[in-house]
């Protein structure tokens, strides 16, 4: 069992922690609003730290869930920072989706420090975490992320390394790019059934099952035939990943015209109040149309 710290207790990093705590890890946790630390404290076996350098305090492992490049820098670097606190040798293990950018930068840093550094971006929402089966897509020093993989299996269904530091952060946004797509396929497909007449659950019972079938037409259909986006993915958060993923396509060379349009779909979305609904409320703005 190691010694760990987790950083940032959103909808992911809170049950993310949890199942640290559960296979018996020694967990401390760190979060900007200390009231969250507390309550995870009061759900699980742990402690809590102030600052993002007490709670990395001779750890074996940092893990950290945080919001965007800016939020990830604010908890590894500075006085207060993670950095600062952790010991030669302990394991930074990024679970933020940020820019590749910014992952090398911190990683670089990391390793001037004598520390290891492994981006892994997940996958699987709010239920992936809390039911503890996220795909994690690592980056990193091979040696890194061997040690750090039997830790993350705590909470993931599948890991895997893909190369070095940013190929994680590289693999989320393919993750993201392909999602874009095919939620908004499912919501043209489930508006196009509603204008024909068409009953969506028997549509969706027989095309699930070839070649039309995915995550999202399983998990989601139901509630966007009932309108319901008060969950999940937040609209917000897809777009600040869609714009990493924009911005990173321009220094490739890479061609995204689809994604780049659906961007502008989740934007219409965000002007009608859906900052915070789930990505598949893209058929929201397809009823608004009518």
């Amino acid at each position: 069992m190691a010694k760990i710290a987790f950083l940032g207790l959103g909808v992911m990093g809170f049950p993310m922690a949890g199942h640290l705590a559960a296979k018996g890890h020694d967990v401390t946790v760190y979060n900007r609003t200390a009231a969250k630390a507390e309550a995870w404290v009061r759900h699980h076996k742990g402690e809590w730290a102030a600052t993002p350098a007490d709670a990395a305090r001779d750890c074996d492992f940092v893990m950290a869930c945080v919001g965007n490049d800016d939020d990830l820098r604010a908890v590894c670097l500075g006085e207060n920072g993670a950095f600062a606190g952790m010991k030669k040798g302990a394991i930074f293990v990024d679970h933020t989706t940020v820019s590749a950018a910014v992952t090398r930068e911190l990683s670089a840093a990391a390793s001037g420090a004598g520390l290891g550094f492994v981006d892994a971006p997940v996958s699987g929402g709010q239920a992936g975490a809390e039911n503890g089966v996220l795909s994690v897509m690592c980056g990193g020093a091979a040696d890194d992320y061997a040690k750090a993989e039997p830790v993350i299996a705590a909470y993931a269904k599948i890991c895997r390394r893909l190369g070095e530091s940013g190929a994680g952060q590289m693999t989320k946004m393919c993750n993201q790019i392909a999602i874009a797509g095919l939620v908004q396929g499912l919501a043209e497909s489930l508006h196009f059934a509603e204008k024909a007449g068409l009953s969506i659950s028997d549509v969706v019972e027989v095309i699930s099952q070839g070649a039309a079938g995915s995550w999202q037409m399983a998990n989601r259909y139901k509630t966007m035939e009932a309108d319901r986006y008060d969950f999940g993915f937040a609209v917000d958060w897809m777009r600040k990943d869609l714009g990493i993923c924009l911005d990173t396509a321009n220094e490739t060379g890479a061609s995204l015209p689809v994604t780049a349009l659906v961007d502008q779909f989740y934007k219409d979305v965000q002007k009608m109040g859906g900052a915070r609904w789930d990505t598949s409320s893209l058929l929201a703005r397809l009823r608004k149309l009518d």
